[in-house]
């Protein structure tokens, strides 16, 4: 696979002046500072995307037939594309108008923003995934819950003897994990993290970002990544109100604990490369505790 050389300001300025040939030429600056330079804010208005390899630019393409199937069924914005093409050989780029507002690490989802996410839950549902797949969108297999738990358990117990967790998975029982088999396949984002949430001043989820990563799958993993997101009791409350059951609601729960879990034990052994204060403060957003697990003892109907 062909690496494209890390752009630079000068690559991006050259660019953009043929895109937008009478905006003048805006300042241009990396969205991250992780040194890859990706991302790019242009001007107060635009997002530069600029795929780094092939694989990348399959991915981003497929996100632009995607958004506009999507588009009809959403209640919260998705990006348009004021231009896209390629900004080196064989590698895509899109100039995304700039969605206005915050994001979901750094603002607080209100109950109106909560109803905004259960709309988006249920669009998704609604979009024919026969479609999706036809755009390229590929099937992904339910992951076994079972062996998640296994593996989240014993990284709990090294994160206990750290001081850095105290949850208990006593509820996740073995025969429960079972019992919360993944519902019906249906269009996933599989990237609802609050970085990917445009969230308003007044806590209105106002757009949805980067769908690059969609797949025709479990709808508990975006319950999962809500959770992350704007904590559990508000992803379980988003799912509920889109009509998913209890089992949905408890696996997408279950799936985002035992992530997060996973995840920080991974980052204080250096397996992780997210910072060590957002691999907690999710963990901590997963581990809320909700009245659903009280009152749920998972019988036979949901």
């Amino acid at each position: 696979m062909s690496q494209a050389p890390t752009p630079t300001a000068d690559t991006v300025r050259r660019l953009v002046r043929t895109l937008l040939p009478d905006g003048g030429a805006p300042a241009v600056r990396p969205v991250t500072e992780d040194g890859a330079h990706r991302t790019w804010w242009v001007g107060t208005r635009h997002v530069l995307r600029l795929a780094p390899d092939r694989e990348a630019t399959a991915r981003l393409r497929r996100e632009l037939r995607l958004r506009d199937l999507v588009r009809p069924h959403l209640p919260v914005p998705v990006p348009a594309s004021a231009a896209h093409g390629e900004w080196a050989p064989g590698l895509a780029y899109t100039l995304d108008v700039r969605l206005p507002g915050g994001t979901g690490e750094d603002l607080t989802v209100s109950a109106l923003g909560e109803a905004d996410l259960a709309g988006l839950l249920t669009g998704l549902r609604e979009v024919p995934a026969g479609r999706a797949g036809t755009l390229g969108v590929p099937p992904a297999a339910p992951r076994p819950l079972e062996s998640l738990r296994t593996a989240a358990a014993a990284a709990a117990r090294r994160l206990a003897e750290a001081g850095e967790f105290t949850g208990r998975f006593g509820r996740l029982t073995p025969s429960a994990a079972d019992r919360l088999a993944a519902p019906a396949p249906v269009l996933v984002h599989h990237g609802l993290r609050g970085e990917h949430l445009v969230v308003s001043g007044d806590g209105r989820v106002r757009g949805v970002l980067d769908w690059t990563g969609a797949v025709i799958g479990d709808p508990a993993e975006d319950v999962a990544g809500l959770a992350l997101a704007v904590g559990s009791p508000a992803a379980v409350r988003a799912a509920t109100l889109a009509g998913y059951g209890a089992r949905t609601c408890l696996r997408g729960l279950w799936l985002a604990r035992c992530d997060t879990v996973l995840r920080l034990a991974g980052g204080l052994r250096n397996h992780d490369d997210a910072p060590l204060p957002l691999l907690r403060h999710r963990l901590r957003r997963a581990w809320e505790p909700i009245l659903l697990e009280r009152i749920t003892e998972l019988p036979d109907g949901d």
